[in-house]
């Protein structure tokens, strides 16, 4: 789904009050397709996730998504933000996006912040959640960075302020997305997991193997974490570039529909 391309050509910045950062689109990475094409096909996906997992929520509930892969390299960090900046296009919905992968933390990189105090900082007593959530530049999307490096990411986010910490976002915000490390190199995710109301594993299709994607699942569970589903990407031949029926714009070339 997020198949490598080039980024756009130069787009207008986007721009927001005094008190938000202004994010200049070509720096923001270009796998963001909510934000570099919200119209487009491969944002569609995104929604078509995103309304699968509303339909999962039919009361309406405020959440918390975990989201994970088995192994790095397979798009996790970009399936949480575009997975977050779909959410907040919601009426009344406020969202958070968490960067919960306190060893190879990617978020603010990719929405073009600079790194700040966050989730670390949180969780070691250092500051309130309130003061460190930050606009991310996208509608009402707000972002709580990894924060200070730490030597024991897995101590950390065993600590009890984690629950804590869950059940204050989840009093201020409708979804709360978490990018979790991946799964089998070490056990962050599952503490993740087992603190969230559910899982969202991303598969990159052709790249991901199926031993190890069933045992990321299996381990989550015994953890016990509620794995929802999977998101599988780049999968070939089902886009408009390579299948111009499934293009569908305001212009189209007949009739026929």
């Amino acid at each position: 789904m997020f198949r490598r391309k080039k980024a756009a050509n130069q787009a207008e910045a986007a721009g927001f009050d005094k008190d938000m950062v202004v994010v200049v689109d070509q720096s923001v990475n270009p796998y963001l397709v909510m934000f570099h094409d919200p119209a487009g096909f491969r944002a569609e996906q995104v929604r078509g996730l995103r309304n699968r997992l509303v339909a999962m929520n039919p009361d309406g509930e405020p959440k918390t998504l975990v989201v994970s892969s088995a192994v790095r390299g397979e798009g996790k960090t970009i399936a949480a933000l575009n997975l977050a900046m779909a959410f907040a296009e919601l009426e009344r919905h406020r969202v958070v996006i968490v960067d919960a992968d306190l060893r190879r933390p990617s978020c603010e990189r990719f929405l073009n912040l600079n790194a700040e105090a966050g989730l670390t900082d949180v969780l070691l007593g250092h500051e309130p959640v309130d003061k460190l959530l930050r606009p991310a530049g996208y509608r009402q999307l707000m972002l709580l960075g990894a924060g200070s490096r730490v030597d024991n990411p897995a101590e950390v986010l065993s600590s009890s302020r984690l629950e804590q910490l869950v059940q204050r976002l989840k009093e201020n915000f409708q979804y709360v997305v978490i990018d979790a490390p991946p799964v089998l190199p070490s056990t962050d995710a599952g503490v993740l997991s087992a603190a969230a109301d559910g899982t969202v594993m991303v598969i990159r299709l052709e790249h991901s193997q199926k031993k190890q994607s069933r045992d990321a699942v299996r381990t989550l569970a015994d953890m016990g974490g509620n794995v929802l589903g999977t998101f599988v990407t780049e999968i070939r031949g089902r886009d408009p570039d390579s299948d111009s029926r499934l293009a569908y714009d305001s212009t189209p070339e007949d009739e026929r529909e």
